[in-house]
């Protein structure tokens, strides 16, 4: 099992990213999280895998602030460098200005960006969280996407994940599972953004030795 780390990208993301190098296998890298503006999931994603080539990087992909036309040409990008995949998502509602809704569902674009704009080795994945029933997640499982995120893992969900994991398993498509560790100066963050812990640091080996075999990461 390989770890990632969520990269939320700043101006001084290059020097976040030289701290981390060492301690994990790549990045999962966030799109403008809460609606506020960042530098580009994509654009840094680019950066990071142009310089840590056996890293493996995938940026979330924010269709709320997309329209068809920057959504190929991210996609493009990101085909072009070798990124690892795409995250599609509607995600957040931006802080300023309204979501741009023309790509109505992760769906709907994941068919533009492989018929349209024609990306060819990008692979494309979509986001499933714990808060949906089993059986709707393993129906979008069993739709045309390459690999799956799950979100909001905890105690309680296990048990979803390694049913849904067990279908991706079936299916050949790799599924990352998010691992939310608290602690006392992430507990602001985390009450802001509405996640559920799914461990504490004290505990965080052992519930990660339960992934084993389920998660490709």
């Amino acid at each position: 099992m390989k770890i990632l780390h969520e990269f939320v990208p700043t101006r001084k993301f290059m020097k976040f990213a030289e701290e981390t190098e060492n301690l994990v296998d790549g990045w999962n890298v966030t799109d403008s999280a809460a609606g506020m503006p960042a530098p580009s999931g994509t654009a840094v994603s680019c950066v990071l895998k142009t310089k840590y080539p056996d890293k493996i990087v995938i940026p979330i992909f924010i269709l709320h602030y997309k329209g068809p036309v920057e959504a190929g040409g991210l996609a493009l990008a990101a085909d072009a460098v070798g990124l690892d995949g795409l995250v599609l998502t509607m995600g957040d509602i931006p802080k300023y200005g309204e979501p741009i809704k023309m790509l109505k569902s992760s769906e709907e674009a994941r068919e533009f960006l492989c018929k349209t704009a024609r990306v060819k080795n990008l692979k494309l994945g979509c986001l499933l969280t714990a808060r949906r029933s089993v059986e709707d997640a393993i129906a979008r499982v069993r739709g045309a996407w390459d690999f799956i995120f799950f979100m909001r893992l905890k105690d309680e969900s296990l048990p979803a994940l390694e049913q849904i994991a067990k279908e991706c398993k079936r299916l050949n498509k790799p599924i990352y599972s998010y691992f939310l560790v608290g602690t006392p100066k992430n507990a602001e963050i985390v009450k802001m953004i509405g996640w559920p812990v799914t461990t504490t640091m004290n505990h965080a080996e052992e519930f990660a030795a339960k992934l084993e075999g389920t998660v490709e990461a």
